[in-house]
């Protein structure tokens, strides 16, 4: 349920884009973290099928799923705000959050490992060397975004995060057929 409320937030915040194209302009930083995120909900709800084998449900485990998935959820809220009236501009409100969006995206990954690892030995063995690569690296840009204030270096990294995201999600996709 709450990850559907995360795809919820985001349609939503797209939709603001549709139906009021002149008050809300554009941000491409601001939209291509709003892809990634899509594409990781999208993703988390995939993978969490992984879960679907497991016979026990310990207390511990049933609130560190909610606890992941109200972290990605304060993630989309934090992109899309439920108003805009002390900022000009998705470009400003961006930026002037991006300490706590990066670093609870910086979080997000960390989680993401421990997720895995309750899958099994088995299941983070699967994931391989790319996997801890993936997420050791996107950590770490997480963390060197939260004070960089250079927008080519944002929109870099935005790129990077939609097309890797792209890129692990497919392959996963594909591997699991």
């Amino acid at each position: 349920m709450v990850t559907a409320l995360s795809i919820a937030r985001l349609l939503n915040g797209w939709a603001r884009f549709v139906q009021h194209p002149s008050r809300d302009e554009i941000y491409g930083v601001h939209l291509g973290w709003t892809i990634f995120l899509f594409l990781s909900v999208v993703h988390f709800w995939w993978f969490e099928f992984g879960f679907s084998s497991v016979v026990h449900w310990p207390f511990y485990l049933y609130f560190f799923l909610i606890f992941y998935a109200a972290l990605i959820f304060f993630l989309c809220a934090i992109l899309f705000p439920d108003q805009m009236y002390d900022y000009r501009n998705f470009r400003e409100y961006f930026h002037s959050r991006q300490k706590w969006f990066y670093g609870l995206l910086a979080l997000m990954f960390v989680v993401d490992a421990v997720d895995s690892a309750f899958k099994g030995t088995d299941h983070l063995i699967a994931l391989g060397t790319p996997y801890a690569l993936r997420q050791t690296v996107m950590t770490v840009l997480c963390l060197i975004a939260i004070p960089v204030r250079n927008l080519r270096f944002h929109q870099a990294f935005m790129t990077l995060a939609v097309l890797q995201e792209c890129w692990w999600a497919i392959s996963q996709f594909e591997s699991q057929q």
